[in-house]
């Protein structure tokens, strides 16, 4: 009886061990590797991970793992003393011992792959001991599994968001335009930072950039959603302030949708001019021609949702040599930072002379460390055309 408790108990152990020590990660390769070192430490032997491919393709060598040949190790099952050796005409091979467990969550589930323990002398394996491999292999798949579903939300809330904000809707060819949007981190879900440009009557423009609040698949199911409805006031050619003010209203009659912060920008090329309205939203900067840049001093509403409206219009003169950028707050917030700390580093940049919209996306970006920014980062840059003398 005591034999068997002890025994029970060493399980016990094993599966204790086998928590802490397999699926430290969510990368499936290194799940495979942790699963064989562990079964080679406590079984010995040697351990091969094979993860299913593809229907029609051979499974994929994830993982292998010996014991260890160094002379120094105690003595093996037969009792040897460390670094003696068996004379070969007394000492017949043994036979190959082997244990194979399906790497499978459940036992009505498809396996993702194999493990198999090899023992090429020594006992054949205990029923502890397969218990073990059993265990350990199905701690593996539950983490490989997991891995996985987390990989495929991510890359589907990542390619939503991409194309939502990587197609904006058409301006004018007298205004060039670029934009860029940036993640929060490489395993963050997405968030609800956009930004979108609508063709205006007498060849003006609307750019928009905004902010829904939180991240993830809500934030951007919610994100496409403003969108959509911004889209079609707009469509009614109404000065930006009305924008916003219709808009808030829309979605203020919906408890459902998160708050947002919200710019809109009506650029008119012709009178060489740039009419804004803020919903809440930082200030966006202009670069001149030096290369400088200047916030844009306007009045700020209430966020986009509250149904408290208030929104006015601020014009300001805009010229071929310089070019505009809106931008979310994850572009120059920064965590314990004063907001004013934060956009004055903006406004301090200095870039080369005559900055296009794609060299201030791409230098703003890498300037302000937005590739490593704890927040989602969406910025839209735009600069009018100079008219050429025919």
């Amino acid at each position: 009886m005591a034999e068997r408790d002890e025994a029970l108990l060493a399980r016990v152990r094993a599966m204790e061990q086998a928590i802490a020590e397999i699926g430290t990660t969510l990368d499936e390769t290194h799940t495979c590797r942790e699963l064989a070192a562990f079964l080679v430490r406590r079984l010995g032997g040697s351990v091969v991970v094979d993860l299913a491919a593809e229907q029609g393709a051979p499974p994929h060598r994830a993982a292998t793992a010996r014991e260890s040949e160094d002379p120094t190790r105690p003595g093996d099952r037969h009792g040897d003393r460390p670094g003696t050796a068996r004379p070969a005409e007394s000492n017949p091979p043994a036979p190959a011992h082997t244990l194979t467990a399906a790497l499978a969550i459940g036992d009505d589930e498809k396996p993702l792959g194999t493990v198999t323990a090899t023992r090429d002398d020594g006992p054949a394996f205990t029923a502890h001991e397969a218990a073990t491999v059993h265990h350990a292999a199905r701690l593996a798949a539950r983490h490989i599994g997991h891995a996985r579903r987390l990989a495929a939300t991510e890359d589907t809330a990542l390619h939503l968001q991409r194309a939502l904000v990587a197609e904006p809707g058409r301006p004018h060819p007298n205004l060039e335009i670029a934009g860029g949007y940036l993640p929060a981190g490489a395993r963050t879900l997405v968030g609800g930072d956009w930004f979108e440009t609508v063709r205006l009557h007498f060849g003006r423009t609307l750019l928009v950039v905004g902010d829904v609040m939180g991240h993830g698949l809500d934030a951007a199911v919610d994100m496409n959603a403003y969108r959509t409805v911004l889209r079609e006031v707009a469509a009614t050619d109404l000065p930006p302030h009305r924008v916003l003010r219709h808009l808030d209203s829309v979605v203020a009659q919906d408890d459902a949708r998160r708050p947002a912060t919200c710019l809109l920008v009506r650029v008119d090329p012709a009178r060489g001019a740039a009419t804004f309205a803020s919903a809440g939203h930082l200030p966006p900067a202009v670069f001149g021609a030096d290369g400088s840049a200047e916030l844009v001093d306007l009045p700020v509403g209430p966020p986009l949702g509250t149904g408290v409206g208030g929104y006015e219009p601020t014009t300001r003169p805009l010229t071929p040599a310089e070019t505009l950028l809106l931008f979310t707050d994850g572009l120059v917030e920064r965590r314990g930072e004063d907001i004013d700390v934060s956009l004055a580093r903006l406004a301090t940049l200095r870039l080369p002379p005559d900055p296009g919209p794609h060299q201030v996306v791409e230098e703003v970006l890498r300037r302000l460390g937005a590739h490593s920014a704890e927040d989602d980062v969406a910025v839209l840059a735009a600069r009018v055309r100079a008219r050429h003398a025919s």
